[in-house]
């Protein structure tokens, strides 16, 4: 599979990688298929009435795009507020790389979920669970998404 230099600076060079010892939220998720697994740690502070990103690291079990994805999304998140981080997409993502081959796009899928599954452990964390329950819910529709479509 042929990738382009962008995904393979960002595997061969990840950015953020490792772990938040004192993380502000966690967010681990995984594609049932191909198996790769993104744990996304955020630490974020207070900016006066914003809840700023200031810190993001990674810990990805995976193939390429899977590594670059997360990789180029700790980069789109950090100094980010938390509704500019949730505003990012999936498409958001690959676009960044210079864009994924079609068999991979369930990775960005990935670093998406792990940027929603972060922000939502973080507002738990603090007594904000409205977003905890609907990210659940949508990350488990994009996992029964994806399995229907590898069926097919």
């Amino acid at each position: 599979m042929q990738f382009n230099p962008t995904i393979i600076d960002h595997f061969t060079n990840p950015r953020n990688a490792g772990e938040i010892a004192d993380a502000s939220g966690v967010g681990t998720v995984g594609h049932p298929v191909c198996g790769d697994i993104v744990r996304l740690y955020i630490k974020v502070d207070k900016k006066g009435a914003d809840e700023v990103i200031s810190q993001v690291k990674f810990k990805t079990f995976g193939c390429t795009a899977a590594i670059a994805t997360s990789s180029v999304a700790t980069e789109m998140i950090k100094g980010k507020t938390i509704a500019d981080a949730l505003a990012i997409k999936d498409e958001d993502v690959a676009k960044a790389l210079g864009g994924l081959p079609a068999i991979k796009m369930h990775c960005s899928v990935l670093a998406h979920d792990a940027i929603q599954a972060a922000v939502a452990d973080y507002r738990k964390n603090t007594g904000k669970t409205d977003l905890a329950d609907k990210v659940q819910k949508e990350n488990q529709a994009h996992e029964e998404k994806e399995l229907l479509a590898r069926k097919k």
